[in-house]
């Protein structure tokens, strides 16, 4: 008896209050987005696509690049390509098209461009912001950069400015840490930023003027050159020996980021 009583009081005990304090942090859109379709006006299945007569030609290059028999392997390829040619994000008529040209159903076309974060099924400004947020960005002020970006811009994360302009949005790392924090402005890493560098990137991309990249195919907003410090290189000034060459037809010397670009199809 006294052990029923002993357990029935345990039973109708109230539990103790636990009052949490931890503050919320922010949600961090990241790169990631809807993974359904939604319809839009200018975004339906019937929504007219087409390459246009001079990117037919680089579809055609694309494709030459595989055996006939797995065209399919240019779904990526194709895929920019068309993003490009469509102001920076892919309609769902544009993916309807690549599946077409590659002889594929659309949902092989759907899955690609749903995994792959460098696809944007969604509206983008002319002028794509990625700003790092990963751990050495952020320890280096990442989140300084962003609040003047947003403020700059009149935007939040994840959002585009009244004119059409920008887009910010807040990614995973993209592997610059030397030179945190930087943002990748569509193609393009600029790097060592500050709220005055940032703001002043912005107002010359307004102008129709971005920075060029560096001789190294970024550019760090502070004078450096590529990840050296600011007494310029220090140590490895021979480098190390070259490797014998193992073919003659590459070309020699600098490296030229819009040869690259244009030899990538870019």
């Amino acid at each position: 008896m006294a052990f029923r009583t002993a357990l029935r009081s345990i039973t109708n005990a109230k539990a103790p209050t636990v009052r949490h304090t931890t503050k919320v942090a922010p949600v961090r859109l990241m790169s990631g987005g809807c993974a359904s379709h939604r319809d839009t006006p200018d975004n339906t299945v019937d929504t007219y696509f087409d390459f246009t007569e001079e990117n037919y030609g680089m579809v055609d290059k694309i494709l030459a690049k595989y055996p006939s028999n797995f065209k399919q392997s240019g779904v990526i390829p194709l895929l920019d390509l068309a993003q490009r040619q469509h102001g920076g994000w892919l309609p769902v008529a544009a993916m309807d098209k690549v599946a077409k040209v590659v002889g594929v159903p659309p949902m092989r076309v759907y899955e690609v461009a749903t995994f792959y974060t460098m696809f944007n099924r969604e509206k983008r400004g002319k002028f794509f912001i990625q700003l790092c947020g990963t751990t050495p960005c952020m320890v280096c002020g990442a989140l300084d950069i962003k609040n003047t970006i947003m403020e700059h811009l009149d935007i939040e994360d994840g959002g585009t400015s009244k004119d059409g302009l920008f887009t910010l949005l807040e990614v995973e790392c993209l592997g610059a840490c030397a030179n945190a924090p930087m943002v990748q402005l569509n193609d393009d890493y600029y790097e060592c930023l500050t709220p005055k560098t940032i703001v002043e990137l912005m107002e010359a991309c307004k102008a129709g003027t971005p920075p060029a990249m560096g001789k190294w195919g970024s550019l760090p907003m502070n004078g450096q050159v590529s990840c050296e410090g600011p007494q310029g290189k220090t140590s490895l000034l021979d480098g190390p020996p070259p490797p014998p060459p193992f073919r003659d037809d590459l070309p020699k010397g600098e490296v030229n980021p819009a040869e690259v670009k244009a030899h990538m199809c870019y």
